[in-house]
């Protein structure tokens, strides 16, 4: 008997069509924090109709993006950067707790794919921040899963994504790509000794640095698209 392919639906296509284009608008700020829209607006601004808008905002809705009443609909929720502290902490003690239990197992960790996208010349480093930055991200989940933990790799995944949107902008500049190349070299090395004293403090270092860069970025951007915006609107 032939078997049935599902049919595509073609409403959650569009919705999550929606769903990516409204999100890299906030990502890149043109949508600020706080600013106001309806499902109609977005519905015209992106020519479908509202019940994959609508599908879409609530979505980005449950992760942390928007807010909505019922009386004002929608808006951008505001950046909580005491909120934002809270999950840089929260990762700071699930990656120290990966990397004390990586240079104490028994058996040395497989950290050779990750040296070779790291430990690598200067010239052949990437340049492009995305890429870097997805990578980065693939580099700290990668050394909570060499634990075998699934369950402390299910909540660092969780953090991660709630982070996001301000942690993407330390690969803006790219002095800090080479950094985040030298320090995560740096961190495996003390990793593959064994040294989980200095490999604790290193990786310690490393986000902190990260967490302090990204709020610096993060409120001059915010300050530069709000001139935007009032230079517009003159």
């Amino acid at each position: 008997m032939e078997q049935l392919r599902p049919i595509p639906n073609k409403t959650n296509q569009l919705a999550d069509q929606v769903y990516e284009r409204i999100k890299k608008d906030i990502f890149d700020f043109v949508f600020l924090p706080g600013d106001r829209f309806t499902e109609t607006e977005m519905a015209t601004r992106h020519t479908v109709s509202r019940t994959p808008v609508r599908d879409a905002l609530y979505r980005l809705e449950r992760e942390g993006y928007l807010q909505v009443s019922f009386r004002s609909g929608w808006s951008v929720r505001p950046f909580d950067f005491k909120r934002f502290d809270q999950l840089y902490d929260l990762r700071i003690v699930l990656e120290l707790a990966a990397v004390k239990q990586l240079c104490e197992a028994e058996s040395a960790p497989d950290i050779g794919p990750l040296l070779d996208v790291w430990a690598i010349p200067e010239g052949e480093r990437l340049t492009d921040g995305n890429q870097v930055w997805a990578l980065d991200e693939a580099f700290h989940h990668q050394l909570i899963l060499a634990t075998g933990n699934l369950e402390m790799a299910r909540v660092h995944q969780e953090v991660t994504e709630k982070i996001r949107i301000i942690r993407r902008l330390d690969f803006t500049q790219a002095s800090r790509v080479d950094i985040t190349y030298d320090e995560h070299r740096e961190i495996l090395r003390l990793i593959a000794q064994r040294k989980a004293a200095q490999a604790a403090i290193a990786i310690r270092s490393h986000i902190e640095a990260s967490k302090a860069e990204v709020h610096k970025i993060t409120l001059h951007m915010l300050h530069e698209a709000k001139q935007r915006v009032q230079a517009g609107a003159a």
